[in-house]
Order: structure tokens, then C-alpha cells, then sequence
């Protein structure tokens, strides 16, 4: 499991990866209802393998960093978590070191959330977007950008085989100012 040990307000420094994926339940994923896109990428190795769900294809980029991975939603949406699938025993140099996590409504005014370290991480690694303030629970955004930084031992292109982005799951019954917690309160919160 990544460890977090924070060097600044925003920095933070993760070790390790989980080999399997495991979100809470009351996160679903985002991804699907956004416009993907890249900064660069080499033939075949397009935004395309960011998102089949295969471990074994990758996202290489191509040309100068910081390398980028845009995120774009069609209505402004609540995110709460970012995971990362990276593998340096397989990759090496083309491993982010450190990576910056930025969000607006377009690209003309994107703000840094946070940026993070990684320390020869193999496997997903989950980059809360929550603030240090407790209200700060997600990032309300249209638009969500990944930008890698630099890599393990000065390289110069970027591997990433996945990337999941996930936010509050809604309230099951609109209108309602409180949640259900179990099967059987939510079955009977409605009149018919």
C-alpha cells in the first residue's frame, strides 16, 4: 500500500502501490463520461491504453515534458480520487517520479491541487484530491489535468497503463437531505 508522508502544504511523497485496485463503495468511477486526451503519444500507444482496463498496454509519451493527460467533462462534476497504474520494475526510466494534479473549467485557468512524489512506486497509486479542510472533500471541476513532471532516473518519455478517476457516488433518492445507509432503509424511504 502507498504511504503518504507530507513534506510541504501541497507536496506529498508516495512509496509502493496496491497490485489491486480497491475503492470504497461510496466512490464510483468518473472517467467514462469525460474526453480524454494527451499532450503526446507515441503509434499505438495513444489515450486509447490509459482506459481499456489491460495492465499490459501503456500510454508512452512523446516530446518535451511536462507530459499531460486532459480530463474533460461535459458539466462541472465532483471528483474526490485519482489512481494511477504504474510499474517501474517494468518500466524504469519511463516511471513519473513526480506528478502534478491541476483543475478549472478549461484550460485557460487550471490551479494546482496538489503534487506528489513517487518513490519507485509498482502498482495503483491513489492521489486523494481532498485539501487538508475537512469541507474539502472533493474537487468540483470541469475540467481535471494529470501532468507528469519527471521521471525515474532522468528519463525522458512517460509510461502510465491506467488512470481511474473517481467521485462521490450520488445521493440514490433526490430531494432527500440525508442518505440511507442500508438496503433495507433505502427499499423503504419512498411512498409509492
Amino acid at each position: 500500500m502507498a504511504t503518504e508522508s507530507s513534506e510541504g502544504e501541497d507536496d506529498v511523497k508516495l512509496t509502493g502501490g496496491n497490485q489491486v485496485l480497491v475503492v470504497e463503495d461510496d466512490l464510483r468511477e468518473m472517467g467514462k463520461k469525460a474526453a480524454w486526451s494527451v499532450s503526446s503519444c507515441k503509434p499505438g500507444n495513444g489515450v486509447s491504453a490509459l482506459r481499456d482496463d489491460n495492465l499490459e498496454t501503456y500510454w508512452q509519451s512523446d516530446g518535451a515534458q511536462p507530459h499531460l493527460v486532459n480530463v474533460q467533462f461535459q458539466k462541472k462534476v465532483k471528483l474526490q480520487l485519482v489512481v494511477l497504474y504504474v510499474d517501474f520494475k517494468l518500466d524504469e526510466s519511463y516511471t513519473p517520479s513526480k506528478v502534478s494534479i491541476r483543475a478549472g473549467d478549461g484550460f485557460h485557468n487550471l490551479k494546482e491541487i496538489k503534487t506528489v512524489e513517487l518513490v519507485k512506486p509498482t502498482g495503483w497509486v491513489y492521489l486523494s484530491l481532498s485539501g487538508s479542510d475537512p469541507k474539502d472533500t472533493f474537487v468540483n471541476t470541469f475540467m481535471l489535468q494529470i501532468a507528469v513532471l519527471s521521471n525515474h532516473l532522468n528519463g525522458r518519455d512517460t509510461h502510465v497503463r491506467q488512470i481511474k478517476v473517481y467521485g462521490p457516488r450520488p445521493n440514490p433518492i433526490p430531494h432527500q437531505p440525508f442518505q440511507f445507509t442500508s438496503r433495507e432503509f433505502i427499499t423503504y424511504s419512498t411512498i409509492r
